[in-house]
């Protein structure tokens, strides 16, 4: 199961390798871990692919994947950004909570369907240098770079 994970992962880092514009120094990730039910998952699936996906982008949101679990039970929508840094991550997130669209759009889904999150985990992480990831990226680099 881990080396599955780990091949999911890493096949979306490729792809999005090949397709981002070269971030400047160690990108920051953010694992963002959202509880979703069984009874109203359809809604919030809808609601994040017509319309969250939609407005995160115009605050410069860059989602590298996306997965649904089931772990002991407990139901959960996972996805994965990258940041150039810290800064722009919580600025375009305070933009993004901000947005008059996405907080009619909430409160409409909300009404209809019921609460679609839970609980929310917001994971921060910086690579390590020893990490596969920053070896990965410095191949990715100078192949572009050719």
């Amino acid at each position: 199961m881990k080396a599955l994970l780990f091949l999911l992962l890493f096949s979306a880092l490729v792809g999005h390798a090949q397709q981002r514009q070269q971030v400047k120094g160690n990108p920051v990730h953010q694992l963002r871990i959202y509880e979703i039910f069984e009874h109203n998952k359809d809604a919030f699936h809808q609601r994040f692919n017509d319309h969250a996906q939609r407005i995160m982008k115009q605050y410069d949101f860059h989602i590298i994947a996306m997965w649904e679990t089931n772990t002991n039970g407990k139901l959960a929508f996972v996805y994965l950004l990258e940041w150039p840094d810290v800064q722009v991550l919580q600025a375009s997130w305070d933009k993004f909570m901000a947005d008059e669209e996405w907080a009619r759009i909430k409160q409409e889904t909300s009404r209809l369907h019921g609460q679609l999150v839970g609980e929310i985990q917001d994971i921060r992480m910086a690579a390590v240098p020893y990490s596969p990831l920053m070896n990965f990226k410095e191949i990715m680099d100078t192949a572009r770079d050719k």
